[in-house]
């Protein structure tokens, strides 16, 4: 595989995954999460920018700030496939590992897209039950496309580039109880930090069992998943066949939260655009997500703002008050807003599963339905298959993309450096260096 190789439309989507994450990182980047980790790790100059800073420091350290920082949000994107956040993986890798190579631009996307396809193709193998499990699968899965991604870019041959996932296995970590806290987002930073590591101990020559790591008994395969419940036959028979980054694709965000919520949010929004209901003469809200989803999300008592990301019965009673969800709707006191503190003992939620319950398609994990009932008895509704911007098929157009990255780097970068970097991301392929990219990031962050 190399650039050159590559359909245009996984070029695109590749630029759009990197852009999007710059985005959402430098928005995530003053936030308490990557500023603790930045503390505990005592940080030392070097050559790879913290985004959102004006600071370069060491490759592995910029990994775990970076990676923290990308998904502290929860803005990046997601894919149906790999059942987590792939774009934060790959990119917080890849931006600081370019730095110090430096790497040109049509190089690191080509290495995006080879760890896309091996964390989502692994995925293919291990999912559904590896994420119902309790996995984090941006973190267990994650630390192969990073490792993937590293081992690409940095020219390893095929022997070291098993040996780098070989040791990716023993470092993939990650449990779904740490949801709602700052552990969750470290997990991104956590990985991608490991995936480097593993690269760069594989390339010294460093050793590990490449030859049976997912086969052996007590292997990734058996240990994570457990015997019988994995199949990956798959895996291999659609390896590039397409790239999964051009289908399903990537799921790009419009609300800074779990996406597991959004179904219930477009709906809910759509009812908010047709009829502005009265929050205060709503007698009842139901809503239905896939089982799958709501297992992690019904929070009908957040507690703090990252719990409230993972609250549907929250960002369903904010899409209702307010006509939107939004990044400030999960920064200090948003919690304590009396109209929000009224709607939410009045949502409640139910599920749909795989039999098809809710006249949902049975393989639509992505679909929601939502019922106000208002004082009067009337009832408004409105359902989606599938989020806008969930796959390739139903993308996130272009000029959004855009609105969103300025949306997310407004008042930390300079407003007249935000259009000519996203120029410079959409055209990666023509930098001959990606310092010059980050150096003019850092160039245009507001000071902190």
């Amino acid at each position: 595989m190399s650039y050159a190789t590559l359909p245009e439309e996984t070029r695109y989507w590749a630029r759009a995954g990197i852009l999007d994450t710059i985005g959402v990182t430098v928005a995530g980047s003053r936030e308490a999460a990557p500023r603790l980790a930045a503390e505990a790790l005592d940080l030392h100059d070097g050559p790879a920018l913290i985004l959102g800073r004006r600071r370069r420091v060491d490759l592995l350290e910029a990994a775990v700030v970076n990676g923290t920082a990308s998904h502290v949000l929860d803005f990046d994107d997601s894919s149906n496939t790999m059942g987590g956040h792939p774009s934060a993986i790959l990119t917080g890798a890849l931006l600081p590992l370019a730095d110090m190579l430096g790497s040109p631009g049509s190089d690191v996307v080509a290495a995006y897209v080879a760890g896309f396809e091996v964390q989502s193709k692994i995925g293919l193998g291990v999912n559904f039950h590896h994420y119902s499990k309790g996995w984090h699968p941006t973190s267990t899965l994650g630390a192969f496309g990073a490792a993937a991604a590293a081992s690409r870019l940095m020219g390893l041959d095929e022997a070291e580039t098993a040996v780098a996932l070989a040791i990716a296995a023993s470092f993939a970590s990650g449990l779904k109880a740490n949801f709602g806290t700052m552990t969750k987002p470290l997990h991104v930073g956590h990985c991608v930090r490991n995936g480097l590591y593993a690269a760069r101990l594989a390339a010294k020559g460093f050793t590990a069992n490449a030859g049976s790591v997912f086969e052996h008994g007590q292997g990734f395969l058996d240990v994570f998943n457990g015997k019988s419940n994995y199949d990956m036959a798959p895996t291999l028979s659609t390896w590039a066949r397409p790239y999964d980054l051009t289908s399903p694709g990537i799921a790009v965000k419009q609300y800074p939260c779990c996406g597991s919520t959004h179904p219930a949010i477009d709906a809910t929004l759509a009812i908010f655009r047709a009829h502005r209901p009265d929050p205060a003469r709503i007698a009842r809200i139901d809503a239905a997500i896939h089982a799958r989803r709501l297992t992690h999300v019904n929070r009908p008592h957040p507690q703090s703002p990252l719990d409230a990301k993972f609250s549907v019965q929250y960002v369903i009673s904010r899409a209702i008050a307010d006509g939107r969800v939004a990044v400030g709707d999960f920064h200090d006191g948003a919690l304590e807003d009396d109209r929000i503190r009224a709607l939410l003992p009045k949502v409640h939620m139910s599920a749909y599963n795989e039999t098809g319950v809710g006249d949902f398609s049975a393989d639509n994990h992505f679909g929601g339905h939502v019922t106000i009932t208002m004082e009067d008895g009337s009832k408004l509704s409105a359902r989606v298959e599938q989020p806008e911007g969930r796959t390739t098929a139903n993308p996130m157009p272009q000029s959004r993309l855009r609105a969103k990255f300025a949306l997310c780097v407004e008042g930390l970068l300079q407003d007249d450096r935000i259009g000519p970097i996203a120029d410079m991301v959409e055209h990666l392929e023509a930098l001959p260096d990606m310092g010059e990219l980050t150096e003019t990031i850092r160039n245009a962050t507001l000071s902190d």
